[in-house]
């Protein structure tokens, strides 16, 4: 028998959830590669064999690989027995102890070995044994790995006690040619997997576990993912070609019809063109997310009617699969349309006044009322930027309006783009329309910005409101639960600000939003009977721990970007109020961690921070030229003077990088400083000199950011 074989398990079933089979699959192939290795059965190599993967359709999740150790190594096993003190007795013969530690291992006492340790000598039994065959241990290497899947409702079927995730019909389990025993489930292993359902409805023998790919290829079913998303896509690709246009494939949805078909078909349809006058992003979103289409675009990137669906078998008679298709499409686009006239006759004013009976949050009132928040937000922000307070009041006014269409109501993924649609045929400004659909971006993780100006004012504001809102009526989020989205909306936020450039006070930002909300509150109150308090100023501990929140969500900003997170803590500590600011000190700081004197200044700045805290009073503003006597002071207040001169026009224009640069010429004065000069003197007015001299130091470092959060000690 050879060392190594193919092995092939596959578990048959009912058609899996799509959009967890991918992870159903790695798991299974995971956990079958974890119980070999948990019991040391080998994955030789083989040249010019692919990698072990996972393989999977609808009907089966498989592991396939292509060389197993076909048995263990040898097991070598070692029991420690008692020490000799106990286990001999005086006249050096065997104890009841070590005669029953001998009997239990199987070894007469005379042959056992014997070990020594920290307490002394002690008898130990060694024994080898063969491996077991690796075809005998696979059933409970399929169960452990079936046990270990993520299934969170688990179906069972029958008269079975068991269960899965979708009732099970076959279980193939092969070791090159050889069957392995057992049973996974209550099935036992076969050789017999199974084609396709309509193509190839009988079973499929199996001679040997490598010819499992191609045997279900000819039985019309291609288990390996990666080649049926290829055929899926060039099957979408050639007939929208055929169709005249390109089809719109997102990977999303390409990865999600790839687990509904084993035998991939497309099929090229069509819809009446009246349907295209409705938005368009309506039309796809009916496509992709109900009916699992892919829609297909003119030679100028537009939506046209054709559109594509994939079929899970290679039909004598496309036309009624095609027919199908478009009938099942058509109520849905009529439904559209309908929507679409009724909202275009109210209007998109008629809609807002309509938010005030829409509540927002119990306590923070109703939409209107957020919109009016947002909208005194936005008016503040605009003319920061360069943007006109009336066009930012107008769109924002505008910008939840939509909520209270029929189209949203039907469609809630085009919250903003329906009111871009409405707001353009109420005669607005493109720059209005567009930025009601802006205001939402970025969407999700990975999404641009806003791309206009007035939409990112009208995102930031938005996102102001809904974090101070927030926290003021306690739905900060905990653990895991964050049911108002407030860390999307920080770092939203936060990404908007600075990748648009905006040079904003944010805690300024935070203080307006909150007192906003606390008066809006109040309000609230009033109008439901429950009274309220009078409307006190906002607590600055409030603005501080918003503040924070927003520069935790940067942290995992910039992390995705390999900051490291000493260089951030270096700028969070310093607390710059802009986060463009924040942003320029990062990339100073980054430039500034790749100098040679930077290590040696940010361990110098650390001994120095320590050294101040433990002062007790007030240290001299001041450095008295006349008191410093040591050369090494003398030099470095020299070089401290001059670096202070050229650091301010810099700090001024706010050049991070220059004054860093510039700063990093203390090195050697301050390393001497430090080697040379005894700080606490016992001399009071020299030791304070000394103290005004390195607090200037570890100021002017502070005035960028915190660099001794760089030092490793």
């Amino acid at each position: 028998m050879a060392d190594h074989l193919p092995l092939l398990i596959e578990i048959g079933t009912e058609e899996l959830p799509p959009k967890a089979l991918p992870e159903l699959a790695q798991a299974f192939h995971d956990g079958v590669l974890k119980a070999l290795a948990a019991r040391r059965i080998a994955l030789p190599e083989i040249p010019g064999e692919l990698p072990a993967q996972p393989l999977y359709s609808p009907r089966r999740l498989a592991v396939y690989l292509p060389a197993v150790s076909t048995r263990q190594p040898q097991q070598h096993s070692e029991v420690l027995g008692p020490y000799t003190n106990v286990g001999l007795d005086a006249s050096r013969n065997p104890t009841p102890a070590l005669l029953g530690f001998a009997q239990k291992n199987g070894i007469e006492w005379e042959k056992l070995d014997r070990v020594t340790d920290a307490k002394g000598m002690r008898f130990v039994a060694r024994s080898n044994r063969p491996g077991a065959r690796t075809i005998d241990l696979l059933s409970e290497i399929v169960n452990e790995a079936v046990k270990g899947l993520p299934i969170p409702k688990p179906m069972r079927w029958g008269s079975r006690e068991v269960g899965f995730v979708r009732p099970m019909h076959w279980l193939v389990i092969l070791l090159g040619r050889d069957v392995a025993p057992g049973e996974v489930l209550g099935f036992k292993a076969d050789r017999m997997t199974r084609g396709h359902r309509f193509h190839r409805p009988k079973p499929v023998w199996l001679n040997n576990a490598g010819e499992y790919l191609q045997a279900l290829r000819e039985a019309c079913v291609l288990a390996d993912p990666r080649e049926r998303r290829d055929r899926v896509r060039a099957e979408i690709t050639a007939a929208a070609r055929e169709s005249g246009g390109t089809a719109r494939i997102p990977d999303e949805l390409l990865e999600e019809v790839n687990c509904l078909v084993e035998w991939p078909k497309a099929i090229a349809c069509s819809f009446e063109p009246g349907f295209l006058r409705v938005p368009h992003e309506a039309l796809v979103s009916t496509m992709q997310s109900n009916q699992k289409f892919f829609p297909v675009l003119d030679a100028d990137g537009k939506l046209s009617e054709k559109f594509i669906g994939v079929a899970n078998l290679d039909s004598k008679d496309p036309a009624k699969i095609r027919q199908g298709y478009e009938r099942v499409i058509r109520p849905r686009f009529a439904d559209a349309q309908f929507f679409y006239d009724e909202d275009l006759k109210q209007g998109l004013a008629s809609m807002a006044q309509g938010l005030a009976g829409v509540t927002y949050q119990l306590k923070l009132g109703s939409y209107a009322d957020k919109t009016t928040r947002v909208a005194a937000l936005a008016a503040l922000v605009a003319p920061q930027v360069g943007v006109d307070s009336e066009a930012a009041k107008k769109a924002a006014s505008l910008a939840k309006a939509d909520l209270q269409s029929r189209m949203v109501g039907e469609f809630p993924e085009l919250q903003g783009i329906a009111g871009r649609y409405y707001a353009a045929a109420a005669g607005e400004s493109a720059e209005v329309a567009n930025a009601i659909d802006e205001a939402y971006q970025p969407r999700f993780a990975g999404d641009a910005i806003a791309p206009s100006k007035l939409g990112q004012v009208l995102a930031v504001a938005e996102r102001l409101d809904t974090l101070a809102g927030g926290f003021a009526a306690g739905l900060k989020p905990t653990g895991n639960k964050d049911p108002f989205a407030l860390r999307r909306s920080a770092l939203g936020l936060a990404r908007t600000i600075i990748e648009a450039g905006f040079d904003l006070d944010l805690p300024e930002l935070i203080d307006s939003a909150l007192d906003r909300v606390a008066i809006n509150m109040t309000l609230v109150a009033k109008r439901s009977g429950d009274g309220a308090a009078p409307v006190a100023g906002v607590d600055p501990a409030q603005v501080t721990e918003l503040y924070d929140f927003i520069l935790d969500r940067l942290r995992s900003y910039y992390a995705d970007q390999n900051v490291p997170g000493t260089q951030f803590d270096a700028v969070a500590d310093v607390r710059p109020p802009s986060l463009l600011d924040f942003d320029r000190r990062l990339k100073a700081i980054a430039e500034f961690a790749r100098l040679r004197e930077a290590a040696s200044l940010a361990a110098a700045n650390k001994r120095i921070r320590n050294i101040l805290k433990k002062v007790e009073g007030a240290i001299p503003a001041t450095v008295d030229a006349a008191k410093l006597s040591d050369p090494a002071e003398i030099r470095l207040h020299d070089e401290l003077v001059s670096a202070l001169a050229d650091t301010d026009p810099l700090l001024a224009q706010r050049d991070y990088v220059g004054t860093l640069k510039r700063l990093a010429a203390l090195q050697l004065p301050v390393d001497a400083f430090f080697r040379d000069v005894m700080v606490m003197a016992d001399d009071t007015a020299v030791r304070d000199n000394r103290l005004a001299l390195l607090k200037q130091i570890a100021d002017r470092f502070a005035a960028v950011a915190a660099v001794e959060q760089l030092s490793a000690g």
